[in-house]
């Protein structure tokens, strides 16, 4: 069965290349195409969508506040000029972030997790059998479990980490280098004396930077031979 889908977007040249990047994927239908989300929010009164194509600068309705009010909300993927909405999109549980113009290559790894999400949604048991987690302590009281394959950035602040999900965000006691160490290796790997990232995770490589969730990270000096190894390396 075919995944349904609708594209969001004021900008005509945006829409044709996602439009024709999905009619080379034969699994994804697209069933409609709106200008501005008050059309589209209107038109899921009474259709089930698995996927929507989301612009954010929209005209009475922006594409953020589009993604608060959808219930229940299909899977979204934000195609935006701008960086700067990247961090409160994943806040919503937004499934990945494209930033225009957007490349097929990259355009292709969202379309995964796309088949993957759904496979998981399709198959919960088998499939968290089969996924790698570490349980964090979030507060005196509460254990976390974190699938490793949802990390996207560990970020030292001092005694304390950040862990940056795909989906959510959680601050633990704890060193960055102890907390890499449970991390596999071939999978994770650290790029500054603040940060240890998802090898898999990372868009762009760009001088001595990477671009993680819409989000750029710099590659300490020390760094840069290990990272630029590792990264060659996962991609073989």
């Amino acid at each position: 069965m075919k995944i349904r889908c609708l594209i969001i977007d004021d900008e005509p040249l945006a829409v044709n290349v996602i439009k024709n990047y999905l009619e080379q994927i034969e699994s994804i239908d697209v069933v409609d195409i709106f200008s501005n989300a008050i059309d589209a929010s209107n038109f899921l009164k009474n259709h089930s969508i698995d996927l929507i194509f989301l612009d954010i600068n929209m005209p009475v309705l922006d594409g953020i506040s589009f993604i608060k009010i959808l219930d229940p909300s299909p899977l979204v993927i934000i195609t935006s000029a701008y960086h700067n909405f990247a961090i409160e999109s994943y806040e919503l549980d937004v499934l990945d972030y494209l930033v225009k113009p957007v490349e097929f290559p990259r355009f292709m790894k969202a379309i995964n997790k796309v088949h993957k999400t759904l496979n998981e949604v399709k198959n919960p048991l088998e499939n968290s059998q089969k996924r790698t987690y570490i349980f964090v302590r979030i507060d005196k009281k509460t254990m976390k479990k974190i699938f490793l394959d949802e990390i996207l950035v560990v970020e030292c602040l001092k005694d304390y980490l950040k862990i940056i999900t795909t989906t959510e965000r959680f601050i633990i006691h704890s060193t960055l280098h102890n907390f890499t160490k449970q991390l596999p290796s071939r999978n994770f790997t650290r790029i500054h004396r603040s940060y240890t990232i998802a090898i898999d995770k990372i868009e762009t490589i760009e001088g001595n930077s990477v671009e993680i969730g819409g989000l750029r990270y710099v590659i300490g000096r020390s760094y840069i031979d290990q990272v630029k190894g590792k990264i060659l390396a996962s991609g073989k």
